[in-house]
């Protein structure tokens, strides 16, 4: 394979998008089982919210595996691996709506770093698509964090 990005760098890149692909489903787990089991006054508002963020997440997943497949290598794609590999810890049993915002944020607030830890090598070894892929994410990650975080607000 010649992209113009030596072997050693896309496996450094790939692992990094494998942590990344990790984080994020493990965000997207999450999200989706809030949805599912989010109750209180704010019900409608989140149920809505929950499904419109773990609906995006779960279109993301499908690019960042196949970055790291065009950078030909495996993508992770068995729970025992996103285990080892995620930041995000799963959150046990059925919280208050506000403690799952509050879990929320920090899950988009890691997969943010996450994605933002790759830029050093990704710059260095003038991967693009990869870059644009990071960027992307950050944007959505980010933004969703400050909405969520708003809902705290009093």
């Amino acid at each position: 394979m010649d992209i113009g990005i030596n072997k050693k760098d896309r496996e450094k890149i790939a692992e990094g998008l494998s942590g990344l692909l990790a984080d994020s489903y493990t965000l997207y787990l999450m999200t989706h089982n809030f949805h599912w089991n989010v109750k209180g006054p704010m019900f409608n508002t989140l149920h809505l919210m929950f499904m419109a963020q773990y609906t995006e997440q779960w279109t993301a997943l499908d690019l960042i595996a196949e970055r790291i497949r065009a950078l030909d290598f495996p993508a992770p794609g068995t729970y025992k691996e996103f285990i080892k590999r995620a930041t995000i810890k799963e959150v046990e049993g059925v919280p208050k709506a506000t403690e799952m915002i509050r879990h929320l944020v920090a899950a988009q607030e890691a997969t943010a770093r996450t994605a933002r830890a790759l830029f050093p090598l990704v710059d260095k070894a003038n991967d693009q698509p990869t870059a644009d892929l990071l960027t992307q994410r950050l944007e959505v990650h980010e933004k969703t964090a400050w909405m969520l975080r708003s809902l705290l607000e009093e």
